[in-house]
């Protein structure tokens, strides 16, 4: 009999997979690991803060899925906490002819993954909702919002402990050793036995992951996502959030407009190859890091196929006129002047060993241990979603 869940992680994903274990086994004692002295601190705390409708993501993937039910969810436990957020809507716009063929995919994506009151735009029509655009045609998605994740972590913390679940801080896990019946969790500084292991470690994903799989086929490659600000005279130039036809081959959506829930517009981001997992500027650097990446042949594999993307990727990091010249291709009016510097982010793009950025959420499971391998944008918006998959998982594997 399962009486302990140790998670660890104390991202929102982590979290949410925390609240959704506590409603299933309302008795069993819950645990969460992290290695930080606080909730979100890296992919959680550090992105644009937006809640995502669906559109993007393949129908009946899993993206897809927990993006649509986990949105309704958000917005519930939203609504039942008073935290803040804007259902503002959003553009996508393509900038040419050769985008729209695309454009239109994402529409049909968007109507079979059940979005409501989606519209196809002219250029004219286009005009109407971001007058400063420049585009041929585009998507307006109402469903979009903006909100800030790290409230809702904090308020999914408070939640917890409230229901006694315990979070410890400044614990990272250094070694997993199982026996029949039970696990036993190494960190630093203690030790922690628990009948059930779900792990929700972002970054770290593959290394604690390695703990307990031989032979992994995926590892972590980190990339930076940088941001400028709109400073306050050049705000009114967007309305909503305003985003480019992604490139389909390619794991990311490109320099966009983000409303910010606190009133600020930002702009970005780009995708730039991290030398270091936590690193949040240009100059942060881990040999340890930078050779696990360097030294993955899936890695290698991906940097032959896109090195000239990944080229113009770091010279728009160093150069903001760069920078600008690629916003300007959505609203030509913005300039140099208009942009402060503002946060950045990194990403944990799973790699397999054959060179596949792996673009939907991906997760192993062994006899009582689930690790949680690549939770990819959209997850914070699907964070409550993943956590009741995970909780369901966790239900089948203790009944066999």
């Amino acid at each position: 009999m399962v009486n302990s869940f140790t998670i660890i992680g104390a991202g929102i994903v982590g979290l949410a997979t925390a609240l959704k274990l506590k409603e299933k086994y309302p008795h069993a004692i819950i645990t969460i690991l992290e290695k930080e002295d606080g909730v979100a601190k890296h992919q959680t705390g550090n992105n644009s803060g937006v809640i995502h409708s669906g559109i993007y993501y393949k129908p009946g993937s899993l993206k897809a899925k927990n993006c649509i039910s986990g949105y309704k969810m958000l917005l519930e436990f939203c609504d039942e906490h008073n935290i803040e957020y804007n259902i503002c809507g959003k553009v996508v716009v393509a900038s040419d002819e050769s985008e729209i063929e695309y454009l239109q995919t994402l529409y049909q994506r968007g109507v079979e993954n059940g979005l409501e009151n989606l519209k196809m735009l002219n250029e004219s029509e286009l005009k109407e909702y971001e007058p400063n655009v420049k585009g041929v045609a585009g998507i307006y998605v109402p469903q979009t919002g903006i909100i800030d994740y790290k409230t809702v972590s904090e308020i999914m913390k408070e939640v917890l402990l409230a229901n006694g679940v315990e979070i410890k801080f400044n614990e990272e896990v250094i070694s997993i050793k199982s026996n029949d019946s039970t696990q036993i969790i190494k960190t630093k500084s203690n030790s922690y036995i628990t009948d059930f292991i779900i792990s929700c470690a972002g970054l770290q994903s593959d290394r604690v992951a390695s703990l307990t799989e031989d032979n992994l086929n995926v590892r972590i490659i980190p990339f930076r996502g940088e941001y400028y600000q709109l400073k306050d005279s050049a705000k009114h130039l967007v309305k909503t959030l305003i985003y480019p036809v992604p490139d389909p081959n390619f794991p990311f959506l490109g320099v966009h407009f983000t409303n910010l829930i606190d009133g600020g517009v930002e702009a970005g981001p780009n995708a730039v190859f991290s030398f270091k997992r936590e690193g949040y500027s240009r100059t942060s650097f881990s040999f340890n890091d930078t050779f696990q990446s360097l030294t993955w042949f899936g890695f290698l594999k991906v940097a032959k196929k896109y090195w000239r993307t990944g080229i113009g990727e770091f010279y728009r990091s160093f150069n903001k006129r760069a920078f600008v010249k690629a916003l300007q291709k959505l609203i030509p009016q913005i300039d140099e002047s208009d942009l402060t510097k503002g946060g950045a982010g990194v990403r944990a793009q799973a790699c397999d060993k054959t060179g596949g950025l792996i673009d939907d959420f991906y997760l192993i499971e062994k006899k009582s241990i689930i690790h949680i391998l690549n939770a990819p944008s959209p997850a914070a918006t699907a964070s409550l979603a993943i956590g009741e998959h995970i909780a369901e998982r966790v239900a089948k594997a203790i009944s066999r």
